[in-house]
């Protein structure tokens, strides 16, 4: 049986990655989800136990590190091993910088306690465990991690140093035999802008980008899914992703552009 932890699991792709792995492994799946609404997290266990998987939901605000080290001494304790860690909890922001007033900044720290500093109080607790199987960690990020976006300054700096975190540890743990994956996928079809911060720190409501091309949640998922289990580095998901990440070596006030366009007028700079 493989021991799978998975933050953010209560909706969204953490959700959907959760199930999948419960239809392809089924008995051979002992699933630990955490998020922070234990209502919704016992949906999703239900739902993995009809695929015959073991599940453990632990109520979790990654922004708290005690919390982080009791969801994986909770794994550990339950199933005696954890196998992968899915750091998948995360929030969104949209907001043009010069739109954040001084006493309204603190969010932007918020932002990185839940985004990074989750990811990281996480993976700390579960290294022994992850050595001790010679396991594997996914680190979901997002384009903006690879990419610059207008108006989400705050989420492209917590998933810019999610993804330089991960590519240092990715080489620390070359020799331990522990895979670490980091995904970018762009825009998926789930709610998290919609509850992500505005320039006043509450829910935005909306969302800031254009969605046309959303990718849907079980293809997101499912991508996620197969890059962990081929220990890949990265899984960048689009081919806009692919060409903007190079393009970017080439071209940068054509991704700068790309980027731009992206946004809806509304919320596009003055």
């Amino acid at each position: 049986m493989k021991t799978i932890v998975i933050t953010g699991a209560s909706d969204g792709i953490g959700a959907e990655i959760a199930r999948q792995l419960a239809q392809r492994h089924g008995a051979q799946a002992a699933l630990v989800l955490a998020a922070r609404n234990k209502d919704a997290l016992n949906v999703v266990a239900t739902q993995c136990q009809a695929s015959g998987a073991a599940t453990l939901v632990v109520p979790t605000d990654v922004a708290e590190q005690a919390q982080c080290r009791a969801l994986i001494a909770a794994a550990a304790e339950r199933f005696g091993h954890i196998d992968a860690l899915i750091n998948n909890a995360g929030m969104s922001a949209q907001a043009l910088f010069e739109d954040v007033k001084a006493e309204d900044l603190a969010w932007y720290e918020q932002l990185m306690r839940i985004n990074l500093w989750g990811s990281i109080w996480c993976t700390h607790a579960a290294l022994p465990w992850l050595k001790q199987s010679r396991g594997s960690i996914v680190a979901v990020s997002s384009l903006a991690g690879l990419i610059g976006v207008p108006g989400r300054t705050a989420y492209s700096a917590t998933k810019f140093a999610m993804t330089g975190f991960f590519e240092a540890l990715r080489a620390e743990l070359k020799t331990a035999g522990v895979s670490v994956t980091t995904a970018y996928p762009g825009v998926v079809a789930t709610q998290i802008r919609y509850r992500g911060f505005n320039a006043a720190g509450r829910a935005a409501g909306a969302s800031g980008l254009k969605e046309d091309d959303a990718m849907s949640v079980e293809t997101c998922a499912r991508l996620i899914i197969e890059g962990m289990a081929r220990r890949e580095r990265e899984v960048v998901m689009t081919a806009k992703g692919k060409l903007g990440r190079w393009l970017k070596l080439l071209a940068p006030g054509a991704v700068e552009n790309m980027a731009l366009a992206a946004l809806k007028d509304e919320v596009k700079p003055h």
